[in-house]
């Protein structure tokens, strides 16, 4: 049989006062009176399913008159400081469609659906319970992705906007046979993009239902771009093939597209662009980053097994004894990162970073 890639439920961390005091430098911080916890308190619950009447793993909660008033109001006022600047007078605007909680994965967070009553506009953001590594992964997705971010987050409470795509799951399930052979090699690129990125900034667990694929149409033509949406596994697990997306079976159809559409002297040049992207993302980034990194070198994140396996994984590929040499999570970011920056047109490494 073969092995899980992922074996174990992975724990969730706190947030170190040194991480608190970067979250408040860049307005990451809320003070709320609502938190995760108090949303478990609901009364009864309904299933939700989708438009093919399948079950999608949510659940529609519900609470007692006394409690969902107060509830309503702290998830608007939360909206508003998301989006906004926090503002109350548009409170009496906004109304609470609906609050669902999903039974599946890891965070098990709470959805949020929020309506302007005012012209039935509607949007979603999620609210999950604090974890150290995910504010870690968001925080560099803001930073070193092509997509800003916004979350906020306090020592119990997490919340995240939504982010709109077709779920990598579903695309593959229901649009990538309808694509044209100019779109499958459009969308190869982007997928060979994005494994990239998520091996160098060590996201794992990117399988298809924790991506989105978004269609872009673009004068008498759709381009293709993939995007992150759980960022649970940043640097955690102690398998490199974790952070490669290519290798979790669910992904395979689209490997199947990249070979098929892309020669390896392609892939090559399409590796070779993200790093070069990304390393001016991290220069261009300034004091942030190594901010963020001299405050994750002394943060627990991951076990001492896990460390030990990364590191010398990514060793047996670089060479590199700064892997090797790492002691935390975060000093292997650094590594990482550094090894980017001085190697990024380096093709004969292209497997790893």
């Amino acid at each position: 049989m073969k092995e899980k890639l992922i074996s174990k439920k992975k724990p969730f961390f706190s947030i170190s006062k040194e991480l608190s005091l970067f979250l408040k430098k860049y307005d990451r911080w809320m003070d709320i009176s609502i938190c995760y916890d108090d949303l478990l308190r609901f009364s009864g619950s309904v299933t939700v399913y989708d438009k093919n009447d399948e079950d999608t793993l949510w659940v529609r909660v519900y609470y007692s008159d006394s409690d969902r008033e107060e509830i309503d109001f702290n998830l608007k006022t939360i909206y508003t400081s998301l989006h906004s600047d926090g503002n109350i007078s548009s409170l009496p605007d906004l109304n609470i469609d609906a609050i669902d909680y999903c039974t599946f994965g890891n965070s098990k967070p709470f959805r949020i659906k929020i309506r302007n009553i005012l012209n039935d506009n509607f949007t979603y953001f999620y609210v999950k319970k604090t974890d150290a590594s995910r504010v870690y992964g968001l925080e560099f997705e803001h930073i070193l992705s092509p997509y800003n971010l916004n979350y906020m987050v306090n020592s119990d409470t997490l919340v995240e906007e939504h982010i709109s795509g077709i779920p990598g799951d579903i695309f593959i399930k229901d649009y990538l046979s309808d694509c044209t052979s100019s779109e499958k090699a459009q969308i190869a690129k982007e997928y060979v993009k994005f494994n990239e990125r998520c091996m160098i900034r060590l996201l794992g667990d990117m399988r298809a239902y924790n991506y989105v694929v978004i269609p872009i149409h673009d004068f008498d033509h759709v381009i293709y771009r993939i995007r992150a949406i759980d960022f649970d596994q940043q640097s955690f697990e102690g398998k490199l093939s974790v952070y490669r997306p290519q290798f979790f079976k669910e992904n395979h159809p689209l490997i199947k597209v990249v070979k098929e559409k892309l020669n390896h002297e392609s892939i090559i040049q399409y590796k070779i662009e993200e790093r070069s992207i990304l390393s001016r993302r991290l220069i261009n980034s300034g004091n942030r980053i190594d901010f963020l990194i001299s405050i994750m070198k002394n943060d627990v994140l991951s076990t001492a097994e896990n460390l030990e396996q990364l590191k010398n994984e990514i060793f047996v590929f670089t060479n590199d004894p700064a892997f090797k040499e790492s002691q935390s999570m975060g000093e292997l970011m650094q590594a990482a990162f550094d090894y980017t920056r001085k190697n990024y047109e380096n093709v004969s490494l292209s497997d790893l970073l």
